[in-house]
């Protein structure tokens, strides 16, 4: 077995894209869910506890552990997160496939694009703007401008290695 080597974590761009998700909301407290039985667990007035704070909690692993290693490596700016968690009930419903509700997303979405880039706080799990005034809409250039440059760099290595 060959050694094992760092990954160098500055070679690489994460581009993470949520759905967005509701306003944080206290919808369930320990009170009320130390009463709850099985079925209760499964689907509670409307929704079902039990698979949100599975997808919630997964979810939120993964940004932090992405921040995290990042943030640790020095490489912070190699990780972009953009998403939104100030949506209201219809807006982060998955299934509800109105074409209004449809246009609003499509709205929220370039609104999203003009936000400032925001970096998780690992000490908090919130998310902060950046000091620099950077949009999500100009970081997203910047990473394709990236890759672009790469990728002619690339083929004119392979190029050369062809004459």
């Amino acid at each position: 077995m060959g050694e094992l080597k760092p990954l160098g974590y500055n070679r690489f761009l994460v581009i993470s894209v949520g759905t967005g998700s509701a306003n944080k909301e206290e919808k369930y407290n320990a009170k009320k869910a130390a009463k709850w039985g099985i079925i209760s667990w499964l689907y509670d007035d409307g929704s079902t506890p039990l698979l949100e704070i599975i997808s919630e909690s997964s979810r939120d692993l993964v940004h932090f552990h992405s921040s995290v290693v990042f943030s640790a490596l020095k490489s912070e700016d190699k990780y972009l997160r953009i998403d939104d968690d100030t949506l209201d009930k219809d807006e982060s419903s998955m299934d509800l496939a109105t074409k209004s509700n449809l246009e609003n997303l499509v709205r929220m979405g370039e609104k999203m694009l003009k936000n400032r880039v925001a970096r998780m706080n690992i000490d908090t799990g919130d998310y902060e703007p950046i000091p620099d005034n950077v949009t999500n809409d100009q970081e997203l250039k910047m990473f394709a401008k990236i890759l672009s440059d790469e990728r002619k760099s690339r083929i004119t290595i392979t190029e050369r290695r062809n004459e």
